[in-house]
């Protein structure tokens, strides 16, 4: 096996065509606790990304769920991440591919899930079709507060990352995401508001 990356979290290695997620133990945890930890979140990343499969959306099949090892072992996604991608494409593909993404998006809300670091780090273009890794902060909920922080996150990192193309890339994908989420007039009402909060207190800091 060979190490791919290295997070707070977890460690990815590549074995094949296959990528393992191993979460790691934490030193300043009790053993017990840091234990269940790692086995609920193995085993709630684990089901989320086989439901998010289940509802039409793209991600790694995963092959291998371990809660005893703390692994999840799952298809490598070869691909261009879309941080790559938006830094050097046209601005046709750029508003294409948001397009996709939010589209996908839509469907994951409209199903109660949310990724939890929904950045272009974490989306692959492969086959032109948008895949989504690492669902380790995902959850199911409803709650509408969540769906818009999803897109919140989002939303700064296309700030952030891809300022130079933010209006075409932010305006594609609401556009896709308005046709996959019958609710997203409330989402982004919610999303409206949180922007609010956050330029008062940055304001008032």
């Amino acid at each position: 096996m060979k190490e791919i990356k290295r997070g707070a979290e977890a460690i990815i290695w590549l074995e094949g065509d296959q990528v393992i997620k191993e979460r790691i133990k934490k030193s300043y945890r009790l053993q017990e606790i840091d234990e269940k930890l790692r086995k609920y979140r193995t085993r709630k990343e684990g089901k989320l990304l086989l439901e998010v499969q289940r509802i039409g959306v793209d991600a790694p099949n995963v092959s291998k769920i371990s809660e005893e090892d703390f692994k999840i072992k799952m298809d490598y996604v070869e691909g261009t991440r879309l941080k790559e991608l938006f830094s050097q494409a046209s601005d046709e593909e750029i508003r294409r591919v948001s397009e996709l993404a939010g589209k996908s998006v839509g469907i994951l809300h409209k199903n109660g899930i949310v990724h939890g670091d929904l950045t272009t780090s974490n989306m692959i273009l492969k086959d032109n079709r948008v895949f989504f890794i690492d669902f380790g902060l995902g959850e199911n909920t409803s709650r509408i507060e969540n769906l818009a922080t999803d897109l919140s996150v989002l939303k700064e990192a296309f700030r952030s990352t891809h300022f130079k193309h933010l209006n075409p890339l932010w305006d594609s994908f609401i556009k896709g995401y308005k046709q996959t989420n019958d609710n997203f007039n409330k989402v982004l009402e919610t999303l409206n508001d949180i922007e609010k909060r956050g330029r008062y207190v940055r304001r008032n800091e």
